[in-house]
C-alpha cells in the first residue's frame, strides 16, 4: 500500500508519517507549501505523480476564531479542498481518509456521547466548513472513503493545551482553567494508529467506509485535564483552579460537550482508543 498524507507539516500529519514509517509503509508527505488543496489542478497532479492507494487528508484551516470573519477562506480549505481530493482519488482508484472534528455537532448534548450518525448542527463557521468537507468526501467517493472525527488533540509536534499547561506550570503559581466544557483528550500518535488500521481495512473493502470517531475513551473537562498534567509533572494539582467559559469569551463559541461515541470501530473489527488518562501517561515522555 502506498500512502499520501496532505497537511503533513501539522501535528497529526507528522505523527501519521511517523506511524507509517514504523509500519514500513511507503508514504509521501506534502505540507501546505508543497500542496495547496484548494487548487484542483495541483491536487490532480499530486495524485497522478504519487499514485497512492490511500490518501489521508490532514490539511485544514483550524483557526476556529479567525474563521468567524474568514469563512470563505476556511470553506475553500475545509470544504472545497476535500472535494478536490475526493475527485482525484475517484479518478485514480484511491481511497481517501478525511480528518474532521467534533465541531460539526452543536455541543449541547449531556446525557450520552454523540454517536457517529447523530444529526449534525454546527454552531461556528469552522464547524460549518468542516461539515461541508465531510459531505463532499462522502458524496464524491461513496464506499471508498472514511471521515475520521477527532477532538481535543495534543502531541509532540505542535502547540496544544497539554504542552501549554506544562509550560505554564513552571511559570505561574496558580492557573484558572475552564471546568464547564467536557471532551476527550486525545494523543495524535494514537489517532495516526487508528487511521493506519482503517486504511488497510478500507483497501481490503472490509466495511471500513463512512464515519468514525477517533477520540480517547472516557471524558474530562479542561480543568480536570490540567490537573492531570500537573500531577504528571510532579506538581500540586490544587494549583489549578476551576472557572467557567464566561471568563474566556471567544469569537467562536466552544462546545460545552464534545464527547464522541466509538461504535463504528467495533463494527469494523477494530478497537477504539483507550481511556484518556492511560494514554496521556503513555504520551507524556514525548511532550516534556
Amino acid at each position: 500500500m502506498r500512502w499520501l498524507v496532505t497537511g503533513a507539516g501539522g501535528m497529526l500529519g507528522q505523527d501519521m508519517l511517523a506511524e507509517l514509517a514504523r509500519r514500513g509503509a511507503p508514504a509521501t508527505g506534502l505540507d501546505r507549501t508543497a500542496l495547496d488543496i484548494t487548487r484542483p489542478e495541483g491536487v490532480r497532479a499530486a495524485v497522478e505523480e504519487h499514485r497512492p492507494d490511500v490518501v489521508v487528508n490532514c490539511a485544514a484551516y483550524t483557526a476556529v476564531d479567525d474563521a468567524e470573519t474568514d469563512e470563505a477562506r476556511a470553506l475553500a480549505i475545509n470544504g472545497e479542498g476535500p472535494r478536490h481530493l475526493a475527485r482525484a482519488c475517484a479518478d485514480h482508484g484511491a481511497r481517501l481518509i478525511h480528518v474532521s472534528t467534533d465541531y460539526v455537532f452543536d455541543g449541547e448534548a449531556r446525557s450520552a456521547p454523540y454517536p457517529e450518525d447523530h444529526p449534525t448542527a454546527p454552531r461556528t463557521a469552522y464547524g460549518r466548513t468542516k461539515l461541508a468537507g465531510e459531505r463532499a468526501v462522502l458524496a464524491e467517493l461513496p464506499g471508498a472513503s472514511a471521515v475520521v472525527r477527532t477532538a481535543w488533540l495534543y502531541g509532540a509536534h505542535g502547540g496544544n493545551f497539554v504542552r501549554t499547561m506544562i509550560d505554564l506550570e513552571a511559570r505561574r503559581d496558580t492557573l484558572d482553567v475552564v471546568d464547564d466544557q467536557r471532551g476527550q483528550p486525545t494523543w495524535t500518535a494514537k489517532v495516526a494508529e487508528q487511521i493506519a488500521f482503517l486504511g488497510a481495512k478500507l483497501c481490503a473493502e472490509e466495511g471500513a467506509h463512512g464515519i468514525f470517531h477517533a477520540t480517547s475513551s472516557g471524558e474530562a473537562t479542561w480543568f480536570e485535564l490540567a490537573r492531570e498534567v500537573f500531577r504528571l509533572v510532579g506538581a500540586d494539582p490544587e494549583r489549578v483552579r476551576p472557572t467557567t467559559s464566561e471568563a474566556f469569551v471567544r469569537p467562536a463559541p466552544r462546545p460545552a460537550y464534545s464527547v464522541l461515541g466509538h461504535d463504528r470501530w467495533k463494527e469494523a473489527g477494530l478497537q477504539p482508543l483507550r481511556d484518556w488518562r492511560e494514554v496521556l501517561t503513555e504520551a507524556f515522555p514525548s511532550l516534556v
